[in-house]
């Protein structure tokens, strides 16, 4: 019966997916139209911010100066995660408005609603690549070349995108019916990146481990932090020239089943009144 549903759900997908193309499309033209650098800031932007937090994080507070074994170089360390953590971000961020900003389109023809959502999935998707630019420049300028778990790019990225996909559907449904959610997640998005190996490495907060019961737990969340568990498979093949475990795949595959177990059961339960709520 479950099974049915979810193939109901997305029966249409194949017939609308030039749309949701033509609308990844539309997005990435109107991100840069009237900008003079264009598509050259999804290489610029990650490159300014990583020359930024690697002056305060790299030299001030000491990451990336052999002081932790796990970060040789700060700036390669960044902006390798960073580019991974602006993709969920990017995705879900813009996700949480797609049906609300699509009110007058769905009032007018049918088209399924979970394509917009996805829609900004694909384009988060997208400028995630051109951010794989800067990363290559970075890594090229400070002599760190990839091996050959290179090969194993696609499956962190494909890990992430079903994470990502969860989590839009979730909040693109729910915002339909509280628009609060928009300031809230804006709060847990930065709560969040902060409980995220983003800016200092793991090794750094296990030595707080055990100081304190509060500490305690605070280590262990951001240890199984499932955007730690995705930054972390995907520095180790890009960076680290290590290859993932299973229990790497484990985690990180099962987090993004969870997700859109529950993003595509609570879209399918609250999309019914969409048509009353925007």
């Amino acid at each position: 019966m479950e099974s049915n549903n979810s193939r109901s759900f997305f029966g249409d997908f194949k017939k609308y997916l030039p749309l949701l193309q033509n609308l990844a499309g539309k997005d990435f033209k109107l991100k840069y139209r009237r900008s003079i650098l264009g598509i050259a800031w999804s290489i610029l932007n990650p490159l300014l911010t990583m020359l930024v937090l690697t002056v305060v994080f790299g030299y001030l507070f000491g990451i990336g100066r052999g002081t932790y074994a796990d970060v040789p170089d700060f700036a390669v360390f960044y902006i390798v995660g960073a580019s991974m953590w602006n993709f969920f971000s990017e995705a879900t961020t813009g996700s949480m408005t797609s049906v609300t900003a699509a009110a007058s389109l769905i009032k007018k023809v049918y088209i399924p609603k979970y394509i917009f959502p996805l829609e900004k999935c694909l384009f988060a998707l997208i400028n995630f690549a051109f951010s794989l630019i800067a990363v290559a420049i970075v890594m090229i300028a400070r002599s760190q070349f990839p091996g050959v778990t290179l090969v194993m790019l696609p499956v962190p990225v494909i890990y992430c995108l079903l994470f990502a996909t969860g989590i839009s559907l979730f909040l693109s449904a729910v915002t339909v019916y509280f628009n609060d959610v928009i300031h809230l997640y804006s709060v847990v998005l930065t709560l969040w990146m902060y409980l995220t190996t983003l800016i200092y490495p793991l090794s750094l907060v296990e030595t707080w481990k055990g100081t304190s019961v509060i500490m305690t737990v605070v280590v262990t969340v951001i240890k199984y932090n499932p955007m730690s568990m995705y930054l972390t498979m995907f520095r180790d093949v890009v960076m680290n020239n290590t290859w993932p475990s299973l229990e790497q795949h484990l985690w990180c595959f099962g987090y993004g089943i969870l997700a859109m177990l529950i993003g595509v059961f609570t879209f399918k339960k609250l999309q019914k009144n969409f048509i009353l709520n925007i």
